[in-house]
């Protein structure tokens, strides 16, 4: 589990000894953002361009787009509580799907199957298959 921050990239470039054009301030600028949050345990993820809607005036409003740096770190997870029911270390923590087999594929793979029973099968799948090509009439096989 991870917790972000998301702060403002700097809109100035920071002037230093030895960095001459705006570009090479602007980099420092965020260099140095990111190394200071970095220093507190977050890690840099990516930047981000997001429209902003402020009020002008009485009635009116504008879009400013809004450069964010974005910024996670891992929580600390506390460890569950021993119960009196143990689970077993080889437990999956999370199920992944099954896949099932096709009928045709399942012939072919039964061990009870006769081999002249899938190869019908395989043969019927794929003329049936041919029928249901993307293409136009002429790339069409026959």
């Amino acid at each position: 589990m991870f917790e972000y921050k998301v702060v403002p990239a700097p809109m100035k470039g920071i002037k230093a000894k030895g960095v001459k054009t705006p570009e090479a301030r602007f980099a420092l600028g965020v260099e140095q953002a990111i190394n200071a949050l970095a220093a507190e345990g977050w890690e840099y993820q990516r930047s981000d361009v997001l429209p902003s809607e402020e009020r002008v005036g009485l009635t009116g409003s504008e879009t400013h787009w809004r450069t964010l740096l974005v910024f996670r770190r891992a929580l600390a997870v506390e460890a569950p509580a021993e119960s009196s029911v143990s689970t077993p270390a080889t437990t999956p923590v999370r199920a992944e799907p099954l896949l099932t087999a096709t009928p045709a594929v399942a012939a072919l793979t039964a061990p009870e199957a006769d081999s002249d029973t899938a190869s019908e099968a395989t043969s019927e799948d794929i003329t049936h298959d041919a029928e249901f090509e993307e293409g136009s009439e002429e790339t069409r096989p026959a």
